[in-house]
């Protein structure tokens, strides 16, 4: 089987992909498999690191907005997806892919037409409740929509062939187990703190749980393992102007991003994040109690309807971003940290949610495909 995968930009489109790829390698070990990403994008990093090949097209979005500058950025971003469907056919036609799977981003866009264009059978997967743009253009043509919610299905065009699957997990984070990490980590018995914003960072994320992160470093009460993204590079001067020398503190591990999720989320007792499809099926999966803030500036607020699903299960914590302040984020965590019979409800509750087969159920679809 040969099997080219597209999608990038953030970790959510990036880590269903390696799932997908992971998983394919697991069942099928002579199968070929390639990824296409933007150039510069994440995926660069992450995918290699995974132990997969990567060729890449540049491609971005065009900016709503009818201002002189967004006009000129946008007749530039015409021109690239001109370069990038003609790239992204010269990719296909060298790999000869069985199939393009494709799961969101920019560049999953021209690929996955590309390869519609050229008689190449595709699936794409969507992780949220509210399919993104790419996912509604390119459903018509596809072999088979994977859905990862079933509300989804209400929001594209009835005639699509639907599957729903769940959202793909990497196999380490289905198999990681708690106690074996910590031991991985290092770590004592003391509570363990895992917060990140995205890849990209979330300024009020960081801005809000500085405070905590600055109070551990002096007290010593919690773990603290905390990312703060690409544009967030400022959060340690913001520690520092705090009273305290994060990489001094060895109860603190600060970085840009958590390469190793898989570890760092296992050995948690609390997980304070955004509220991305990809990262909850993962808190899911892992039966980690969390404390959400979902992020406002997306499409139909679906973080929002994400971080419910949970808190309506009795699985976790929300706290609205305009409600965010560092003391109500302290307060929460420090309640939860405290109450080890509502965080072990949490636990369990959110284990409940868990679809621990979406990886099978993908990799069924492909073959299905391929069969026809």
């Amino acid at each position: 089987m040969r099997v080219l995968l597209a999608g990038g930009g953030t970790a959510g489109h990036i880590n269903p992909a390696l799932a997908i790829a992971q998983t394919i390698k697991a069942k099928d070990p002579a199968s070929e498999i390639l990824f296409v990403g933007n150039v510069g994008g994440l995926e660069q990093r992450l995918v290699k690191n995974a132990g997969f090949d990567i060729e890449s097209i540049s491609i971005r979005g065009f900016r709503r907005s009818l201002s002189p500058k967004a006009i000129v950025t946008n007749v530039g971003t015409v021109f690239k997806a001109i370069s990038a469907s003609a790239k992204a056919k010269s990719i296909i036609r060298n790999f000869k892919p069985d199939i393009c799977v494709g799961t969101g981003g920019y560049v999953s866009g021209p690929v996955i037409k590309a390869a519609q264009s050229l008689g190449i059978p595709t699936v794409i997967h969507e992780q949220n409740a509210y399919p993104g743009v790419t996912t509604k253009m390119l459903s018509k043509k596809a072999k088979a929509v994977m859905l990862a919610m079933e509300a989804a299905r209400d929001r594209m065009d009835a005639g699509c062939n639907f599957a729903l699957t769940g959202n793909p997990v990497r196999p380490q984070i289905i198999s990681a187990d708690k106690e074996t990490a910590r031991k991985v980590l290092g770590l004592d018995s003391t509570p363990l703190i895992v917060s990140f914003g995205g890849s990209m960072g979330a300024r009020k994320i960081n801005e809000n749980i500085a405070d905590l992160i600055a109070r551990s470093g002096k007290d010593k009460h919690y773990r603290h393992i905390h990312a703060y993204g690409q544009y967030g590079k400022w959060f340690p001067d913001l520690l520092r102007e705090k009273g305290i020398e994060p990489d001094k503190c060895s109860n603190l591990d600060i970085r840009e991003y958590i390469e190793n999720m898989d570890i760092c989320m296992a050995a948690a007792d609390l997980v304070v994040c955004r509220c991305g499809a990809i990262t909850l099926s993962e808190i899911e999966v892992m039966s980690k109690p969390s404390v959400l803030i979902p992020s406002p500036n997306v499409a139909e607020n679906h973080q929002y309807h994400n971080a419910m699903a949970l808190v309506n299960n009795k699985a976790a914590s929300v706290i609205e971003e305009k409600d965010l302040t560092p003391e109500r984020l302290t307060e929460e965590i420090d309640k939860l940290l405290e109450n080890r019979e509502l965080l072990k409800n949490y636990s369990e509750n959110a284990g409940k949610m868990a679809i621990t087969d979406a990886n099978d159920r993908i990799y069924k679809i492909i073959c299905d495909v391929l069969k026809k």
